[in-house]
């Protein structure tokens, strides 16, 4: 999935998925990531990592998600993570108190 501002790279593992995100994770896109963790989860995921090192903007919007795939992924015993986020990705999910919940 991807735009100019915005790609989204899926790279399956033995031990689950991760995604890679790249750009800016606004409320004209979101809802294209949301969509990519929700299959994945569908799919039978274990392990769902977030590579977020190269996010320049985080919305609010953006942390919906991040938020919705965490409850989703607890439901079914899944694990999600956010790995590598960018300083902007760190400082906003700290800012909400998530940080800690969703970055290993």
């Amino acid at each position: 999935m991807q735009n100019e501002d915005f790609i989204v790279t899926r790279d399956k593992n033995p031990w689950g998925v991760k995604f890679t995100v790249k750009g800016r994770v606004n409320s004209t896109n979101a809802d294209g990531l949301q969509f990519r963790l929700e299959k994945a989860l569908k799919d039978g995921e274990v392990n769902i990592v977030l590579n977020m090192r190269q996010v320049d903007f985080l919305s609010s919007t953006g942390i919906r998600v991040l938020l919705k795939t965490y409850k989703d992924a607890s439901k079914t015993g899944v694990k999600f993570a956010i790995e590598q986020p960018s300083e902007n990705v760190r400082n906003v999910l700290g800012m909400v108190a998530l940080d800690e919940l969703l970055i290993v």
